[in-house]
C-alpha cells in the first residue's frame, strides 16, 4: 500500500500517529503504576512477610473516594495483598495457623475489618468470601501527616507481640498479633 509514491506521505502520517497515539496510551497507563513492595520482620522467633503493590495518592481522595467505604478492598493494588506467617498468631478473634493469606479489609470511616483468606496470588477485583479464613476488627487512627504511598509495616512490639499495620492518607488501621508458639 505504501509502495505508491502518492501514498507515502499519508502513510507516514499514518504511521506517525499511530506511534503518537500508542506511545500517549502507553505513558496513561504507566502514569499511575502501583510498584511492588515487600516488608518482612522477626517477631517472636518467626519470619513474618506481606507482599503488596503500594498505589499512590495523586491528588485523589482515597478513603471514602478511590476506596470506598461499605465495600470489600484488595488492600493494595494489582494482585492480591499476600500475608506469610511464619507461626501461629492469635490476631483479634482470629486464631491463625502458619501459612499463607491474603489480606483484604471492609473499611468504613468509624471502623475496618480485617479479612483473612486462604486464597493467594489472585488479581485483586477476584475476591472470594467463601474462601475467608476468618474476619476481625481494626484500630483505626488518624495520622497527622499524608502518606501520599499506601505502606504495609510490621511492628515488632517485644517478645512474641507484633503488629500489622496499613497507611494511606490520614488513616491507619492496625491489629496486634501473639505468636502462639
Amino acid at each position: 500500500m505504501c509502495q505508491n509514491p502518492g501514498m507515502r506521505i499519508s502513510c507516514a502520517v499514518v504511521i506517525s500517529l499511530t506511534l503518537l497515539f500508542a506511545s500517549g496510551a502507553s505513558a496513561q497507563r504507566g502514569r499511575f503504576t502501583s510498584p511492588a513492595a515487600v516488608v518482612k520482620q522477626t517477631i517472636g522467633g518467626a519470619e513474618f512477610q506481606v507482599d503488596y503493590y503500594a498505589p499512590s495518592m495523586h491528588g485523589r481522595k482515597v478513603m471514602g473516594g478511590l476506596v470506598p467505604f461499605g465495600e470489600v478492598w484488595c488492600t493494595g493494588a494489582n494482585i492480591a495483598t499476600g500475608f506469610t506467617l511464619g507461626a501461629d498468631i492469635q490476631m483479634g478473634t482470629l486464631k491463625l495457623p502458619k501459612g499463607e493469606y491474603s489480606i483484604w479489609t471492609l473499611p468504613t470511616a468509624q471502623e475496618w475489618t480485617l479479612i483473612l483468606n486462604k486464597e493467594t496470588g489472585q488479581f485483586h477485583l477476584n475476591y472470594n468470601p467463601t474462601l475467608d479464613f476468618g474476619r476481625t476488627k481494626m484500630e483505626l487512627k488518624s495520622l497527622p501527616e499524608p502518606v501520599e504511598t499506601f505502606r504495609v509495616e510490621l511492628r515488632d512490639e517485644g517478645g512474641k507481640k507484633g503488629r500489622l499495620a496499613l497507611m494511606w492518607e490520614n488513616t491507619e488501621a492496625s491489629i496486634p498479633f501473639t505468636v502462639l508458639k
